[in-house]
């Protein structure tokens, strides 16, 4: 947990969170490139679909911005069908055409954000899954099937130091939308996923 003169703060963002069979097939897509040593590839509980980065915020706000995000999730289903290499070394999964029902979810987070004062990143959204970071040189894998993301499950993440990993802290909307923050200064019971140590592949 972060801290100010002001008290605790969490470091969150919004995302679209893979069930356990998207996020081996998540896994099995970024296995299947091949990697140069030194790359930092993600690991497998970190895979996922950021579409609001927020940044640090004070930890007693956390239900209202729970509430507050709240936004209407029709589910619909993303094809992620590039492996792509980006510039400054990211390698991603992503569509190649992001369908309407994503970019009005999208839409509607910032909405809900700005309402709620809390910062909204001004460059335009990607949609995409990061496979690596520092992987210039890799060899992105190519599949003539695209994987089929049922979206239907977002989430209010809080992001911690080190191996310590990502929290759900909230199922905003989809089937498992569920409280799962306290009204209290801290998170309540959300599971946290550790990272185990990975290492990447060598091209």
């Amino acid at each position: 947990m972060g801290a100010t003169a002001a008290g605790p703060t969490a470091r969150l963002f919004v995302a679209l969170w893979p069930d356990a069979a998207l996020r081996a097939a998540l896994a099995a897509w970024r296995d299947a490139c091949t990697w140069p040593a030194g790359a930092a590839v993600v690991a497998t509980p970190r895979l996922h679909m950021t579409l609001h980065f927020i940044g640090e915020v004070a930890a007693d706000r956390l239900p209202a911005i729970v509430q507050g995000l709240r936004v209407p999730l029709q589910p619909f289903e993303l094809s992620l069908d590039r492996c792509v290499a980006w510039p400054h070394g990211l390698v991603v999964l992503q569509p190649s055409e992001a369908p309407a029902a994503l970019l009005a979810l999208h839409a509607a987070c910032a909405d809900a954000l700005r309402v709620l004062h809390l910062p909204v990143q001004q460059r335009p959204f990607r949609a995409h899954v990061t496979l690596a970071r520092g992987a210039a040189g890799a060899k992105p894998q190519q599949r003539t099937e695209p994987l089929r993301w049922p979206a239907g499950e977002l989430a209010l993440v809080r992001s911690h130091p080190g191996p310590l990993g990502y929290e759900v802290l909230s199922h905003l909307g989809g089937s498992q939308a569920v409280q799962r923050v306290s009204a209290t200064a801290g998170p309540g019971p959300a599971r946290r996923q550790s990272l185990p140590a990975r290492r990447p592949r060598r091209g």
